[in-house]
């Protein structure tokens, strides 16, 4: 029985995994407000009610590809801080591994923007992502958050101090998702991390064309200006 269901499993995940690689298809060819379960069936030769074992909505199966994407981003963001640069723990060494983090995140972005777009540009109509999302789409944050508690950590860790008006919320913050860390740490991150994407997004998106030629040079200047915003500082 354990050799027949194992099997079960296997040809259960290869028909999944061949679901999803038809559905990562049809978004870079149509986007993923025109993702059809019964399209993607009708391009592996399966019935529409076949497909509807592995996934029951057009709403489940976007929800797979969302959290595999925000898994692979989070993989090359996680990747790139276990590779970063070992030194002596001073400021230079951890925004060394800040902007490794970025660069890695950019690249990933570059190599799969239809998977990007899926997951940071315009949301699908009548979609709502679950909480199962959540965890996944926090890798790349927690990866740079953990940047920051090695600093502190290592004393060299001097983040700005927030505007009167968002002590609170960078209180709340840094509670939630940085505890530990010192004061101005939540805005900080939160602030960063909302401009590397708008970095990675001008570019995917066209925004830098007939702009921006250096894109290599600019993102490493922009995201080491990032590092020092957040108190990283050589």
């Amino acid at each position: 029985m354990t050799t027949i269901r194992g099997a079960r499993e296997r040809a259960r995940a290869e028909v999944t995994a061949a679901i999803k690689d038809e559905a990562r298809r049809r978004l870079a060819k149509e986007g993923a407000v025109k993702l059809s379960l019964r399209a993607v069936a009708r391009e592996l030769g399966m019935v529409s009610s076949a497909l509807y074992r592995y996934f029951p909505s057009r709403d489940d199966l976007l929800t797979a590809l969302i959290i595999d994407a925000f898994d692979a981003v989070g993989e090359a963001a996680e990747s790139a801080l276990a590779e970063g640069p070992s030194g002596d723990g001073g400021a230079a060494d951890h925004v060394a591994r800040w902007v490794a983090i970025c660069a890695r995140v950019r690249a990933w972005a570059l190599a799969h923007p239809h998977e990007y777009a899926l997951i940071h540009g315009s949301p699908v109509p009548d979609y709502t992502a679950p909480m199962s999302t959540t965890g996944p789409a926090a890798r790349v944050a927690l990866s740079l958050i953990s940047v920051l508690r090695d600093a502190h950590e290592d004393g060299v860790l001097i983040p700005p101090a927030p505007a009167a008006n968002l002590r609170e919320e960078d209180r709340r913050l840094v509670d939630e998702f940085a505890p530990g860390l010192p004061p101005g740490t939540g805005v900080a991150i939160v602030a960063a991390w909302a401009q590397l994407y708008g970095l990675i997004s001008f570019e995917l998106f066209g925004q830098f064309n007939r702009v921006v030629e250096a894109r290599d040079g600019l993102f490493a200047h922009a995201t080491t200006h990032l590092a020092h915003d957040v108190g990283l500082s050589t």
